[in-house]
C-alpha cells in the first residue's frame, strides 16, 4: 500500500501539523462550499496584493473579496448558532401512560 502514512500515538511535546491550504480546484472537487470560498478568498487576496494586478481588475476582485468574506462570516455565524442551539435542548418530561 504505497503512499499510505503509518499512524502512531501522539507523544508529549508533539506539535500539531498545520493543514495544507487547498487550491480552488481541489476545494471544488471536495464539494465543500466553505472550503471553496476559503480557497477563492486566498487566491483573490494573492492576486489583489500583486503589484502586477491590472487596475481594470482590481475593483472587481476587491468587491468579490469583500463578498466572499461576508459569506464566510455568515456561514461561521450560522455554524456557531446551530452548535449553541444543540445544547439548549429541554429535558424530556415523564411519560404519563394515562394520558393515552
Amino acid at each position: 500500500m504505497a503512499g499510505r502514512k503509518n499512524l502512531r500515538a501522539v507523544e508529549p511535546g508533539d506539535q500539531p501539523v498545520s493543514a495544507r491550504k487547498l487550491t480552488v480546484s481541489e476545494a471544488a472537487a471536495l464539494g465543500d462550499h466553505r472550503a471553496l470560498l476559503v480557497a477563492m478568498r486566498e487566491r483573490i487576496a494573492k492576486t489583489v496584493s500583486d503589484a502586477d494586478c491590472p487596475p481594470r481588475d482590481l475593483a472587481a476582485l476587491s468587491r468579490r473579496l469583500q463578498d466572499i468574506s461576508k459569506e464566510l462570516e455568515a456561514i461561521d455565524l450560522r455554524a456557531r448558532e446551530e452548535g449553541a442551539d444543540a445544547f439548549d435542548v429541554a429535558e424530556d418530561e415523564e411519560l404519563d401512560a394515562a394520558a393515552f
